[in-house]
């Protein structure tokens, strides 16, 4: 019997309304679906019926065996069945499927349960994340997918709680605090990862406060907390948990430990089966700027690395940093993918790794010792990397001996979070690279006396120019999708895209490679020639990566549309492409052989500038609500107000020009259950000087 939910009613009405912002749904439900209950379903999925895990099965490699849909056939592919999904700036999450049930989440890890063959729906389960995230929901972030075990689904919340629901009902099992404290500045934003019985998963917040990074493990069938590792040491007056954190102080100076040090593992990590391992992707430094975090230098480990740990005891094995003394924002969170090749006529246990340096790493597993490691984009910030010390060659320049400089790739990074997929079958990976370059200036801050900005905002160490005109958009073609030979170290093919960010990646036995795109299509590529053999109009730029997986003998192919959510640099990027917030089309879209399902027809509107000739700008007000906008708006409403799909563009809004409506919804969190913050340390003359900001921008702005 099929469940039946009951829908929550819209928090506002009327003008508030007009602001766009996700309202969704809690549901009871006494379904009973089975939801599967094999405890070894990740690692035995050999058959690719089932898609149970974030990579599909442990390695992470985004590869489905099945060839059902194939290169010969793959232009007859068609729509099977669609969900529109409501207004949210997170729904790039890649759903998982198990047993013919597809589970996905959106927004404020929101989980939805429904046939995977029709769509149609069989529970929801709501946390009511809004209802006391406080000031973390400024990190403007979402989880980026669930994970599957034993008839379990397990997500994460924006505030740092995992939790667990029956895979059949959607019934809360259990759910854990992960952070040490309300106020600890940790959120989480990226997907857990489940192995043999046990779920990991870290947090972010080193952006945006004094926080020390770590990982934690815990009971994937009662929640009950395993072990925790930290990726960077702590108060040595304190003690040292352990050898690695005695041995990680020995690369830090000063008292790194006031500015938390970062290393926060926000995003991937990997299980190695074979060895009993788990690799953990560490970020970058808190704050970035070096100076500031550990005057006098050093390695910071364990800032920028990939650092293996003993799955059952969470004890240190070993580590390889991609970027000592770390002071770009140089992540190293992003896929480790597991495989093994040949390599000078030797079988080789590899882990391949492309993080935001612009370096592509091919590590050994068992002694993490590195391969090889060639750039895979345009790289200015070191010369190479020295293969018998593991370290990079580093350009003097990019030390910034003059205060400022110029570092490519930026701290967008030449590949973000975006999943990227290998083929056993090519020998190929392939991975969604960036090209943008971002300046830096430390001129003029004092190591002393600086403090960190409070309540959420993003301080990077660096002094950063109010915004007070629009922010160019990149070039035309700053992205692309390149199918890396990891052998080599050299790319088989690059497809030239558009925009700063496009999808994640899945490649399959069929020999097709497919990844959604910022203008909007889903496309499916040769996987050994790049050559394009489908397209499909999604009417939506898509960030999640797609999956594959088999119900009454059928392959079946699922992605999430929408576009947001990605860093407040993007926002001309895509704003260019078309992707308004309140316009855009987000929903899950399946595909099957022959499928004949359309989608509405759909025009692009372009949502006018708000022109106010009678509204008298104030130079002085709008030059200080720069500098506040950059702080706490730019985020989700973009540089210069130029908003690319993760918030409403305020140069359109009527809200801004109203006073008191502004300051209900910005100051006193009207809308904060639609996913507009509270800013409740703002002063009347702050919003003011907002408001002369924003409408300075719309003065400003050419109509589109």
């Amino acid at each position: 019997m099929l469940a039946t939910c009951k829908l929550s009613s819209c928090l506002l009405r009327g003008f508030i309304a007009s602001l766009g912002f996700i309202s969704l749904v809690s549901c009871e439900n006494t379904s009973n679906i089975a939801g599967g209950n094999n405890n070894d379903i990740i690692m035995s999925g050999t058959d690719g019926d089932d898609w149970p895990a974030f990579g599909r099965t442990y390695d992470e490699q985004h590869y489905s065996p099945l060839t059902e849909i194939n290169g010969g056939n793959v232009a007859t592919l068609g729509l099977a069945w669609k969900i529109d999904l409501p207004v949210s700036n997170v729904t790039f999450t890649q759903p998982l499927e198990v047993g013919g049930i597809l589970y996905y989440t959106i927004g404020y890890s929101v989980i939805s349960a429904v046939d995977a063959t029709t769509g149609k729906e069989l529970w929801i389960y709501d946390p009511h994340v809004t209802d006391e995230i406080g000031e973390k929901q400024r990190a403007s972030w979402g989880p980026r997918g669930i994970a599957y075990w034993n008839g379990k689904i397990i997500a994460s919340t924006l505030d740092g709680k995992l939790f667990a629901v029956s895979a059949s009902s959607g019934k809360l099992l259990w759910s854990q605090d992960t952070t040490e404290g309300p106020n600890d500045g940790r959120f989480i934003s990226g997907a857990p990862r489940v192995f043999r019985g046990k779920v990991i998963i870290g947090h972010g917040g080193a952006d945006t406060g004094n926080v020390r990074g770590y990982v934690t493990a815990y009971n994937a069938d009662t929640g009950a907390r395993l072990w925790r590792f930290y990726t960077v040491p702590g108060d040595p007056a304190k003690g040292f948990e352990d050898d690695a954190q005695r041995m990680a102080a020995k690369t830090w100076r000063g008292e790194w430990w006031k500015r938390g040090g970062g290393g926060t593992a926000w995003n991937a990590f990997t299980y190695d089966a074979e060895l009993d391992r788990i690799y953990v992707g560490t970020g970058n430094g808190a704050p970035w700027n070096q100076e500031l975090r550990s005057p006098g230098g050093g390695d910071n480990l364990f800032l920028s690395s990939v650092v293996a740990l003993d799955a059952n005891t969470g004890k240190y094995v070993w580590h390889y940093q991609t970027n000592p003394g770390e002071s770009w924002d140089f992540n190293s969170t992003m896929d480790m993918t597991l495989a093994t090749v040949n390599i000078d006529g030797k079988s080789r246990r590899i882990l391949m790794h492309a993080p935001k340096n612009g370096f592509f790493y091919v590590l050994d597993r068992d002694s993490g010792k590195l391969i090889s490691a060639e750039p895979y984009t345009t790289v200015n910030w070191a010369k190479s990397i020295d293969l018998q010390t593991g370290r990079p060659v580093e350009n003097p320049e990019a030390r910034f001996p003059d205060g400022k400089g110029r570092i490519q790739p930026g701290s967008a990074g030449g590949h973000n979070w975006m999943a990227q997929a290998f083929s056993p079958q090519t020998g190929l990976l392939y991975l969604p690279t960036t090209e943008r370059g971002m300046s830096y200036d430390r001129t003029g801050i004092d190591a002393k006396s600086w403090q960190r900005q409070p309540n959420m905002v993003l301080d990077s160490g660096y002094k950063r120019n109010p915004i007070t005109a629009p922010f160019p958009a990149g070039p035309e073609y700053a992205s692309a999708l390149k199918a890396w030979n990891p052998v080599t170290q050299r790319p088989a093919w690059s497809i030239p895209q558009r925009g700063l960010f496009n999808g994640g990646v899945l490649a399959t036995a069929g020999n097709l490679v497919f990844q959604g795109n910022a203008e909007g299509y889903l496309v499916a590529y040769a996987a050994d020639t790049g050559k394009v053999l489908w397209r499909f109009n999604a009417q939506n730029g898509i960030l999640a990566a797609p999956i594959a997986y088999r119900v009454n003998g059928r392959q079946y192919l699922t992605v999430l549309t929408g576009f947001g959510a990605i860093a407040g640099g993007m926002g001309p990027d895509s704003a260019r492409l078309g992707w308004d917030y309140r316009q855009q089309q987000r929903r899950v879209l399946t595909f099957v052989l022959g499928g004949r399902e359309t989608l509405p027809p759909y025009k692009k509107e372009v949502e006018p500038i708000l022109r106010t000739p009678d509204f008298k700008i104030d130079a002085a007000l709008a030059l200080e609500g720069a500098t506040i906008f950059g702080r706490k708006c730019m985020a989700c409403h973009g540089p210069g107000a130029i908003a690319g799909g993760t918030g409403p563009d305020l140069r359109k809004s009527a809200i801004v020009p109203d006073m008191d409506v502004f300051d209900q919804i910005v100051r006193q969190g009207a809308a904060k259950g639609l996913g507009m913050p509270e800013f409740d340390e703002l002063k009347a003359h702050d919003l003011q000087a907002l408001q002369h900001y924003v409408r300075q921008q719309a003065a400003l702005a050419k109509d589109e």
